[in-house]
């Protein structure tokens, strides 16, 4: 059983939403759908909402919410991963967006990544068992930090999760439709700022384009989202703007901080860089392509090998906080107890199915 928190799933959700409206401008619409969203599904829910997540974490794991601090992730979960390409073509896989992060204690990003995994499984979005995850993703973190990372290139490297992320780019007409699809009404012009930064970062300078507004996501569900798209020998191109905010884990803290560390944590990792991918002021703005975007549980092949996958996003998870604290110290910081990702994940588990039982039955 979680400890009951100190204020309702319907209260939180007001206050993140007031707080998130003071640093930027809300879509109305993308609000209403992304409630939708959190009351159709656990998964969804869980995505939905790391701001619970990180005003709930201290309550329920204080003894590792107390650890370390590290530059994390925040927001990590079983799809938030996803490819890209690198200044030299290649394909490369890893985490997808940093939106949410923060300084905080490593085990929060690995029992956010187990949690998820257990849901993604009783909802059956994943076929292994809950432990076979969890020690996968214990293990490729600890291999890892033994091995001091190593981001995940596709093109010579991990065949099995090579397969994997290439399998959603059979049909790329089914993502350009998808992306074509966005209203250029439904949240207004963009920023001149943000229109100018989208065009700089189109393939050739003065490139005829037309911007529409996106309605994607989950956690980010509700703020300004632009897509610029165009035609370029014969092809189409597409760059997006996305709205950002301090991390979820600063308003949980009482607004302290308030700096947004995206690029900070991205130029920090043992990563392959996406050269693509730039900070603007409060606004992301990257390539989007059927091989630079999330990869969602649902576009993964039939025949898969989920440990593998579940192994390599600890691993990645280990690039990310080697950015900023040495292996040996990561080792170190790791809890003693054999179960003690699963017993986490439980109680973080049960929380979250509290919560959204009661966002459901909830009028925010």
């Amino acid at each position: 059983m979680s400890p009951k928190p100190k204020r309702s799933i319907r209260e939180s959700t007001r206050r993140y939403e007031a707080w998130l409206g003071t640093v930027l401008r809300l879509v109305p619409e993308d609000v209403e759908a992304k409630h939708a969203a959190m009351r159709a599904d656990r998964f969804s829910f869980l995505r939905a909402t790391y701001y619970r997540w990180a005003e709930r974490w201290p309550e329920v794991c204080p003894r590792l919410a107390r650890r370390p601090a590290l530059l994390a992730v925040g927001d990590l979960h079983v799809e938030n991963f996803g490819t890209w390409r690198d200044a030299e073509g290649r394909l490369v896989w890893g985490i997808n967006d940093f939106d949410e992060a923060a300084r905080l204690a490593a085990a929060n990003d690995l029992v956010r990544l187990a949690t998820s995994a257990e849901v993604a499984i009783a909802d059956h979005h994943l076929r292994l068992r809950a432990h076979e995850a969890e020690t996968a993703i214990l293990a490729g973190y600890r291999d890892a930090l033994l091995a001091g990372g190593r981001p995940f290139v596709l093109a010579e490297h991990s065949a099995a999760l090579r397969e994997m992320a290439v399998a959603r780019l059979r049909d790329p007409a089914a993502f350009w439709h998808k992306l074509a699809g966005g209203r250029p009404d439904r949240a207004g012009e963009p920023p001149a700022g943000v229109a100018r930064a989208l065009a700089a970062m189109l393939p050739t300078p003065g490139l005829p384009h037309r911007i529409i507004h996106r309605v994607a996501g989950l956690g980010s569900l509700g703020r300004e989202r632009y897509v610029a798209l165009a035609e370029w020998h014969g092809g189409a191109v597409a760059r997006e703007a996305k709205a950002l905010a301090p991390s979820a884990a600063v308003w949980a803290r009482g607004g302290r901080g308030a700096a947004i560390r995206y690029q900070e944590i991205v130029d920090a990792a043992i990563r392959c860089p996406d050269p693509c991918l730039r900070v603007k002021r409060r606004w992301i703005v990257r390539r989007l392509a059927p091989d630079c975007s999330r990869i969602e549980l649902s576009e993964l092949p039939g025949e898969r090998d989920e440990e593998r996958l579940l192994h390599a996003m600890g691993w990645e998870t280990a690039n990310v906080h080697l950015g900023t604290k040495r292996s040996k110290a990561l080792l170190a910081a790791l809890p003693g107890k054999k179960t003690w990702l699963h017993d986490a994940a439980c109680r973080m588990l049960d929380a979250v199915d509290d919560d959204w039982e009661a966002f459901r039955k909830a009028t925010v």
